[in-house]
C-alpha cells in the first residue's frame, strides 16, 4: 500500500516546539521534493515549506520562516518539520505531500502526487 504517514503532532504551550515526521511506505521519497502544508479551522490548506529531493534547497512561507525547519533523511525514507516558538495561530492539521518532481518551484509544493493523512498540532496554554 502506497502511503505517507505523519506523526509527532500534539498539544503544546505557546513558545514550545514539536518535530513532525513524514514517513513513506510502498515507495521511496529520495527522488521527490516534499512539502508541508497546514489547514487551520475554517481556513484553506496552505503550503508552508518545501525541501528538494537532495535536501540542499528549502523554502518557507513568510509566516513560518525562522521558526520552522524542514529536513530529510533519505536513508530512512523520512522527512521532518521542526517547529519552534509555536503560536496559537499555528494550530492546524499538518500534512506532508510528495511531489512528482525533485525540486521546489516555491515554498508551496507543486505537482503533488501523494498526501499524508495529517497530524493535529494544537497550541494552547
Amino acid at each position: 500500500q502506497l502511503q505517507l504517514v505523519e506523526s509527532g503532532g500534539g498539544l503544546v504551550q505557546p513558545g514550545g516546539s514539536l518535530r513532525l515526521s513524514c514517513s513513506a511506505s510502498g515507495f521511496t521519497l529520495e527522488a521527490s521534493a516534499i512539502g508541508w502544508f497546514r489547514q487551520a479551522p475554517g481556513k484553506e490548506r496552505e503550503g508552508i515549506s518545501c525541501i528538494s529531493s537532495g535536501g540542499s534547497i528549502t523554502k518557507y512561507a513568510d509566516a513560518v520562516k525562522g521558526r520552522f525547519t524542514t529536513s530529510r533523511e533519505n536513508g530512512k525514507n523520512t522527512v521532518y518539520l521542526q517547529i519552534n516558538s509555536l503560536k496559537p495561530e499555528d494550530t492546524a492539521i499538518y500534512y506532508c505531500a510528495k511531489a512528482s518532481i525533485p525540486y521546489c518551484p516555491g515554498y508551496a509544493l507543486g505537482r503533488v502526487q501523494y498526501w499524508g493523512q495529517g497530524t493535529q498540532v494544537t497550541v494552547s496554554s
